[in-house]
């Protein structure tokens, strides 16, 4: 993801869509994070969570109408890397979530990559929209 962010995004700047909807996909992930965070495991909450899984590996791939057009190969060849990648983590976040508690080490762990992510979220946000003054059309 990094790779992308600060190697092909810099190089070929932003169209307006992709400025507000990469932290709108950075978000579908935090709402899953969150939803581990104020859910106990339970069968009906681990559907609940299969659904906002689902969505967030839908919604991140909304952007490869522009993509096709903006990126060259080697970009959109990672992001199909990403796009694996995508349900392959958040479906690794189930196993923490289901353990009992004595594997409290694991929810600070979380709640750490949490704040990573919403870090890096707000870093889109304020660098594409405020900072940089490169936008192609979209």
């Amino acid at each position: 993801m990094f790779f992308d962010e600060f190697y092909f995004h810099r190089r070929r700047g932003l169209p307006l869509w992709e400025r507000v909807g990469h932290p709108l996909d950075t978000s579908t992930v935090l709402l899953c994070y969150l939803y581990l965070f104020f859910e106990n495991y339970s069968p009906l909450h681990l559907e609940g969570y299969l659904v906002l899984l689902a969505f967030s590996c839908f919604f991140v791939t909304k952007d490869e109408w522009i993509h096709k057009k903006n990126c060259e190969a080697g970009e959109q060849w990672l992001h199909s890397l990403l796009f694996i990648l995508h349900p392959v983590t958040l479906l690794l976040l189930i196993l923490p979530w289901s353990l009992p508690h004595d594997y409290g080490w694991m929810i600070p762990f979380l709640k750490i990559q949490f704040f990573i992510i919403l870090a890096f979220g707000t870093y889109q946000i304020i660098y594409w929209n405020f900072l940089c003054k490169t936008e192609l059309e979209t």
